[in-house]
């Protein structure tokens, strides 16, 4: 691999850039409210015309912090926004080549260029202290009886062996198979959430009885069905699951089930998986030229103890979206599981 020393003004202003790309795009001030007699232009089947490039990031987090108010002041939207920008502009210097090696653990990264912070969220003017907006604490709902019980049995089982001990013991997305986001569902869910780092982009696809979402992350697809559903053989429960489609005037609902139960809520509940009834509704309105609301309803009362939602805004952008290559092919897992076993003979021979 090479690489070249650039000038620090370029550094920082690549770097500006992931924090200001989506903002470019718009045309209007994005905390203005917005107008509820938008008409959003339509394709050659009639239907509200939701293609294109979209990314959801954002520093809002998916939950509120307790006693938080579910608005920021603009003070507040100033003040974390400059933050962030104080961060990407110190983090887009030279790296020191003489830095030392990453801890063991916690490799990191040596700085902040390829990450895409984003603002807050601006949901129809208010600027967001939380992506989850139900229950009215802006936080995750408590696990129910069920719930709590099947992340007792998981954790008990993952008990019994060590984390590099069976490549399918390792996340799915070291694995390749789905992207999923820190601490909830990912950027294809359902539902849909920013990865909290970087490539938060995605491609949507329309013809009269298909909508089709593709993500940078992995290059994982959503295949959503217009019209009637019609359920899939028992015990089929594909990634992402069944989703179908209908519009409600402007407005693209999908309903989904069927989701894969390895497909779970990964570090906020350790990996439990979701129950045979977790269903999400989404709904993606495209509520000006280069915005669309997205709202989210999951709905698992055998794991949970209430349904729970949020809004998520989608803003347009114009450039390309690029391959993204996973581990195919870099033997990534496979160094990890040797890594691994070379550490059980050293500790086997400093026994002997």
């Amino acid at each position: 691999m090479t690489s070249t020393r650039q000038p620090v003004a370029f550094l920082v202003v690549a770097a500006l850039a992931t924090l200001t790309t989506a903002a470019q795009a718009q045309t209007t001030d994005r905390f203005e409210r917005w107008d509820p007699d938008y008409r959003p232009p339509t394709n050659e089947f009639g239907q509200p015309d939701l293609q294109g490039n979209w990314t959801n990031f954002t520093i809002t987090p998916l939950q509120r912090r307790p006693g938080q108010e579910p608005i920021y002041s603009r003070d507040e939207v100033d003040a974390i926004e400059g933050r962030t920008e104080e961060r990407v502009v110190a983090g887009a210097q030279p790296s020191d080549p003489d830095r030392p090696p990453p801890q063991p653990g916690n490799v990191g990264a040596y700085n902040e260029v390829f990450f895409e912070r984003g603002n807050i969220a601006v949901v129809d003017g208010e600027p967001r202290t939380s992506l989850i907006t139900f229950p009215a604490s802006g936080r995750l709902p408590a696990l129910s009886p069920e719930g709590q019980r099947r992340k007792q049995e998981y954790d008990a089982f993952r008990a019994r062996f060590g984390e590099y001990d069976h490549p399918e013991l390792r996340p799915l997305v070291d694995r390749c198979i789905v992207y999923y986001a820190s601490s909830h569902t990912g950027t294809m869910g359902p539902p849909m959430s920013p990865t909290g780092g970087y490539n938060n982009n995605v491609t949507i696809i329309q013809n009269g009885d298909h909508v089709v979402i593709r993500s940078e992350m992995i290059h994982d697809v959503r295949i959503i069905r217009l019209g009637e559903r019609e359920p899939l053989p028992e015990g089929i429960r594909p990634w992402f699951g069944d989703s179908w489609g209908h519009w409600e005037g402007n407005t693209l609902v999908v309903e989904t089930t069927d989701v894969h139960p390895g497909h779970g809520f990964n570090e906020t509940f350790d990996n439990i998986p979701y129950s045979d009834d977790y269903r999400v509704v989404e709904r993606f309105t495209r509520v000006d030229d280069d915005t669309i609301l997205y709202e989210f309803e999951v709905d698992d009362p055998r794991t949970f103890s209430e349904p729970w939602g949020g809004q998520i805004p989608f803003e347009r952008f114009d450039d390309q979206v690029l391959e993204y290559d996973c581990h195919e092919g870099n033997y990534a897992i496979e160094n990890s599981l040797r890594g691994a076993r070379y550490q059980e003979s050293q500790a086997a021979s400093s026994r002997n």
